[in-house]
């Protein structure tokens, strides 16, 4: 089983279709007990960093993910990914604080977002050249967990892995074939 945090913000519909496609079942849930019996947890994402830490602070989920995140298997996904890290521009917000690091807003005088498909590069090569799929408007500015990283006139952090807590910048859920596969090497933690 599988348990994505609900904190309200996260494209969820998208990620239990995706997590059924590999084969997992998966439950949306914000009760400690439930999350500790499940095999991994995902924190999904969707939104504005410092609304999403209001939301967690409040709801008293931050200490709860935080523990979970010392024996549980953790991947952050987007803006799910931008909380595991210490602070963000957006919404000038204290982060969960599991990672080291900040969230900065992309520098580039490309649009923003950084919305559509992009290339992966890695020193994996199950990662190096494929393509997945972005939204998104702030970045970890540096990382020194970082697995693989993409281009937008800007270097972004792309995956990040320590231990067994693992951020994906992009969607997996929406990044076809590719991403069901990355997503099924975070659970498994296999990168």
């Amino acid at each position: 089983m599988i348990g994505i945090i609900d904190y309200s913000l996260g494209n969820t519909g998208n990620l239990v279709n995706a997590l059924k496609k590999l084969g997992y079942e998966s439950v949306i849930t914000k009760d400690k007990n439930v999350l500790s019996s499940c095999e991994a947890i995902i924190l999904p994402g969707v939104g504005h960093f410092g609304y999403a830490m209001n939301i967690i602070n409040t709801s008293g989920l931050k200490d709860m993910i935080i523990e979970l995140s010392e024996n549980k298997r953790l991947i952050g996904i987007c803006l799910g990914m931008q909380l595991l890290f210490e602070h963000s521009e957006e919404g000038n917000a204290a982060g969960l604080g599991i990672l080291k690091g900040r969230i900065a807003r992309i520098d580039t005088d490309l649009t923003i977002p950084h919305l559509g498909w992009n290339t992966l590069t890695s020193n994996d090569q199950s990662l190096n050249g494929k393509d997945v799929y972005f939204i998104h408007s702030y970045k970890v500015s540096e990382s020194e967990y970082t697995i693989a990283e993409t281009d937008y006139n800007s270097n972004i952090p792309a995956i990040v892995k320590k231990e067994n807590i693992t951020g994906i910048q992009f969607h997996p859920e929406k990044s076809g074939e590719t991403g069901l596969f990355i997503l099924k090497n975070a659970l498994e933690g296999s990168f």
